[in-house]
């Protein structure tokens, strides 16, 4: 089965500098140089910067222990090594001190139910950065079935979401001379047969759509040049991006054409043997799905056809060929209530696994075709906080699953379960710290329009309620991110095992209760995610588990607006901030890097949607006579996707106020920071340092 809706952001670069070259200066930005992302100005401000953080923050015995533990768990060879079925083998991309870059490995599934699995190592990383004088960073591999002796694997340099793709031989173990290669750019490719690819990425001047994802697909034959690849579809400059590929299920492959228009907005059309294109004739915002026989759709608007109307967050089923043939009848799986939600389905052999979200809780219905309609029966398993998730090990051969489950405080188990049947436990993490006084709670908030807002509580056992107790709130609100209990021995180290509390909100904006959630904050609603997360923070306040001076926030891209939001419209909730990898420059984000591709999350600021854009875009909200707290701003040069330059210039504005800033800026790492773990264990470090520094003062 693929996933022919989800754009893959994970890929492609527009050259450094060049965003800041083709947008004019603004009159009234005093740092508009900030943007230009590898420019002599620019960054001799962020090594100055660094220098500064690091001063300030990382001289101490007590940060070097502490990034010297979280350093310890992420490269600890006892985290449960998650595997993918290629063939008769099992896959594993593994990290740790011995291989700060990483190895691709494979092992059976006999070796892999030992303690000790013996590994075959199939591509080492850091002996090819070694080798080629690169800092590559993995970014998955993609294997031609039924032989699966040749794969695509995509490298990005130094973490960004750009890549490129080379062609692997699995069965020697080495790079194909001459084989397919695809240079560096947003995209990727896909295999057809063992002689031809769908090829998407950057093939010159007006082939990026204005997000700078690919814009054009191509099918490629192997030994012909690039360029001379036949167009397959051409998408529109605004669009967001266009893919190909194929479904090689066995005795269902298929070939498809993605369109996708902006997010959770996307055209899916089946492609023929002649090459003409079939649209499969549903709503845009649904998600579309096809396994085996099967088509199923997630809708997010309310649906009427053939005389029926379908609920939004229902999930629908119905035979691909009766569908194409004109037929309109469909089975419906999952409808939503007013405290439930469809958070994943997923394929086996013979059987459709629903994991549903009921106040942020897990449930898995396992959903069976039959003669007289779909069957369904629940699965039977865990209950409480614990997040639950499933993955197919193979839906081509088995009915087979694995299965995790988690909370804030139980290390991860990892079971193997075929449906129907008492799960195998396989792995546990093991506790990276102590968490025997601690507990774990669900409330409720009550946000400025009387919305209930969930959110998680850990706190220990024996709090007392007076409102001392150092806190950490968390939080996303975007893009129907929903945020349920996962364990993390870096919050555990750095933040609970010291007796910090620690709370996680599911405010507006996210997807805990489906695409409503989403929709309620999107554009000029966007206030009600931040009325919702400070909603929770006074909620905190009130019932005493903290206090302004204690209080802590931390959030990331959208997070990190979020927070920048908490910043400069409640800062006299908050004793300190930490922003990550943020977009706080709303009147420009839609010109920065990937910007244009969340313009149906935010709006154009260049319409009149900059009325309400302004209201929550932190750089202009900014006020140097106002009493903020102190603020740490963490970002990466190498993020490709959320442009470095706006956590510049907020922190450059802030500083140049005289407020109380620390700002540290990896030079590699991304969107997600680091490009490996002494690298985000150095960050984690700075965040929690910071936060123990500048609360409960």
């Amino acid at each position: 089965m693929h996933c022919f809706t989800r754009v893959c952001l994970f890929a492609g670069m527009l050259a450094a500098g060049s965003v800041f070259a083709e947008n004019p200066a603004m009159p009234d930005d005093a740092y508009l140089r900030l943007e230009d992302i590898t420019g002599e100005h620019a960054m001799d401000w962020v090594r100055a910067r660094n220098a500064d953080a690091d001063a300030a923050l990382a001289s101490t015995p007590e940060f070097k222990r502490l990034e010297a533990d979280i350093r310890e768990i992420l490269d600890s060879g006892a985290k449960i090594p998650m595997v993918r079925k290629i063939g008769p083998y099992y896959y594993n991309f593994w990290k740790d001190s011995r291989h700060e870059s990483g190895i691709w490995r494979r092992t059976t599934l006999e070796q892999y139910r030992n303690a000790e699995p013996v590994w075959e190592t199939v591509l080492d990383l850091d002996a090819l950065n070694r080798a080629e004088g690169e800092n590559w960073v993995w970014h998955g591999a993609q294997c031609l079935r039924p032989e699966y002796t040749r794969c695509l694997i995509a490298l990005s340099r130094g973490g960004a979401d750009a890549d490129v793709t080379r062609e692997f031989d699995l069965v020697k173990r080495e790079w194909v001379e001459d084989g397919f290669y695809r240079p560096e750019a947003k995209g990727g490719l896909d295999w057809i047969d063992q002689d031809t690819v769908y090829v998407f990425t950057d093939f010159g001047p007006g082939t990026l759509t204005e997000s700078g994802y690919p814009r054009v697909v191509k099918e490629w034959k192997r030994g012909t040049p690039l360029e001379s690849a036949a167009i397959v579809y051409e998408g529109k400059r605004d669009d967001m991006y266009i893919a190909a590929y194929r479904d090689d299920t066995p005795g269902f492959e298929r070939d498809f054409v993605s369109r996708t228009l902006a997010f959770y907005n996307d055209e899916l059309y089946l492609r023929g043997h002649d090459g003409a294109l079939v649209k499969i004739d549903v709503p845009n915002s649904a998600g579309k799905g096809v396994h085996r026989e099967w088509l199923t759709l997630e809708l997010r608007e309310p649906w009427t056809v053939a005389g029926k109307t379908y609920a939004a967050g229902s999930l629908l089923a119905a035979r691909l060929d009766d569908f194409i043939a004109g037929r309109r009848d469909f089975d419906v799986l999952f409808e939503p209530t007013s405290t439930t939600s469809l958070a994943g389905i997923t394929w086996t052999r013979q059987h459709l696994v629903l994991n549903v979200l009921d106040d942020v809780k897990n449930r898995l219905d396992i959903m069976t075709p039959a003669a007289a309609g779909w069957e369904r029966r629940p699965f039977s398993g865990t209950s409480g906080f614990s997040t639950i998730a499933v993955d197919a090990v193979d839906s081509d051969e088995s009915d087979a699953l694995w299965m995790t489950v988690t909370d804030y405080l139980t290390p991860t188990t990892l079971s193997l379960l075929e449906v129907g049947q008492s799960p195998e436990t396989l792995k546990i993490m093991p506790a990276f710290f102590d968490a025997s006084r601690d507990v774990i709670e669900q409330r409720f908030a009550a946000s400025k329009d009387g919305t209930r807002i969930p959110y998680f509580l850990v706190r220990p056992a024996d709090l007392a309620f007076d409102g001392s107790a150092p806190t950490l709130l968390y939080g996303y609100g975007g893009f129907e991110v929903s945020l349920t209990p996962a364990y993390s021995g870096a919050v555990g180290k750095g933040w609970l095992e010291r007796g910090g509390v620690y709370a996680v909100a599911n405010i507006r904006g996210g997807g805990e209760y489906g695409p409503r959630w989403h929709q309620a904050a999107l554009k000029q609603h966007r206030h009600r995610a931040y009325e919702d997360f400070a909603a929770v923070a006074e909620d905190l306040i009130a019932t005493g588990v903290t206090s302004p001076a204690c209080l802590g926030i931390q959030g990331g891209s959208n997070g990190g607006l979020l927070v920048g939001n908490m910043l400069t419209q409640y800062p006299q909730l908050f004793g300190a901030v930490v922003v990550q990898v943020p977009l706080l420059d709303m009147r420009r984000y839609s010109k920065l890097l990937a910007g244009a591709s969340w313009m149906a999350e935010y709006g154009d600021p260049d319409t009149e949607d900059w009325e309400y854009i302004r209201t929550f875009s932190p750089y202009h909200l900014f006020d140097r006579h106002t009493v903020y707290p102190p603020t740490l701003f963490l970002t990466s040069t190498r993020d490709d996707r959320v442009h470095p330059g706006h956590a510049r210039k907020m922190a450059a504005k802030m500083i140049d106020a005289g407020k109380d800033v620390i700002y540290y800026e990896n030079i590699e790492g991304g969107h997600g920071g680091a490009a490996n773990n002494a690298q985000a264990a150095h960050m984690s470090a700075l965040a929690y340092t910071f936060l123990w520094k500048m609360l409960c003062r």
